[in-house]
């Protein structure tokens, strides 16, 4: 009999302890994906970016800060932060204002409104790049459709992708425009989720007590949609920071029309790793824009969670 209860507290601490670790088991394939391909490469970019005259080899000249002293006084790098940052607030706050009040409009009940919802969701599917290539010929001065238009309205034509003695005043205007278009779509589909989790309640006590739709709107969806709206700018101020394919095809590959005026960091990254090969600067200039995106992301965190809706 004592042999029996021995025998059935084995088997229940057996039980307990697989339903305790077999959790464990079902993620550790995702715990090891995760360890190999993402913090290892990490750790050893934070590693690489203090190793002076690092090689693909692995050898190297010496530990030290000369890497981040490159990056950080490096003119074409400064000029990478500049032109990122006029990007990043520029096409986010646009972005994101657009594709409320187009949300906004995209959640009524109104005919042909699939349509719509179409036209606005097709750059989610279709290549960044490939797109880019239609709105090269789209802003091209001698006969893209945009100078077209502005003819109709007595103004241009305006040499968006070009540059006259050793200017180029039109080129990031090119890019921002083209940025805020790109972006629309994803953020469009997020405020339309979060559109149609309001309870219509809302806004039939709205109505029934009178109010106005700018003021249904003001004073009831947008307050209601501001954890929506403040997860779409941290998701695209994040996406706007990396900014790379949006330069590419209007120049062929060149950062810019004079091929150094328009460098966005991930830009210069990518150039000083793959065509320079120095691995440690933009090691170092990686990690100089993972600060640069966490400090603003914690700033938006932070005003959101001061702020009560």
């Amino acid at each position: 009999m004592e042999e029996k209860k021995k025998k059935k507290r084995r088997e229940d601490s057996g039980y307990i302890f697989n339903r305790k670790y077999e959790p464990l088991i079902y993620l550790l394939p995702f715990a090891i994906g995760l360890l190999i391909f993402t913090i290892y490469p990490i750790i050893n970019v934070v590693i690489m970016s203090f190793k002076n005259g690092y090689r693909l080899s692995g050898s190297y000249n010496g530990i030290g800060i000369e890497n981040y002293t490159y990056v950080l006084t490096n003119k074409y790098f400064l000029s990478a932060i500049k032109n990122t940052f006029i990007y990043v607030f520029t096409v986010v706050p646009i972005a994101t204002i657009l594709s409320i009040l187009i949300a906004n409009l995209l959640n009524q009940k109104i005919k042909g409104i699939s349509f719509f919802h179409t036209a606005y969701f097709l750059p989610m599917v279709t290549s960044a790049i490939a797109v880019g290539i239609s709105w090269r010929y789209m802003f091209n001065k001698k006969f893209g459709v945009i100078n077209w238009l502005l003819g109709l309205i007595g103004i241009g034509p305006i040499d968006f992708l070009g540059a006259t003695a050793g200017v180029a005043p039109y080129n990031m205007l090119t890019v921002i425009i083209f940025g805020i278009w790109n972006m629309m779509p994803f953020t469009i589909i997020l405020l339309l989720s979060g559109l149609q989790n309001i309870d219509p309640m809302y806004y039939t006590a709205a109505k029934v007590d009178g109010a106005s739709s700018s003021t249904i709107f003001r004073r009831i969806t947008v307050p209601l949609l501001a954890p929506t709206i403040f997860l779409t700018v941290v998701v695209n101020m994040i996406s706007a920071f990396k900014v790379y394919n949006d330069v590419i095809p209007f120049w062929a590959g060149k950062a810019g029309a004079l091929g150094t005026n328009l460098y966005t960091m991930v830009y210069w990254i990518k150039e000083t790793f793959y065509s320079k090969l120095r691995l440690g600067q933009a090691a170092a200039a990686s990690i100089v824009l993972f600060i640069i995106i966490l400090f603003f992301t914690m700033i938006q965190k932070y005003i959101q969670k001061k702020t009560d809706y």
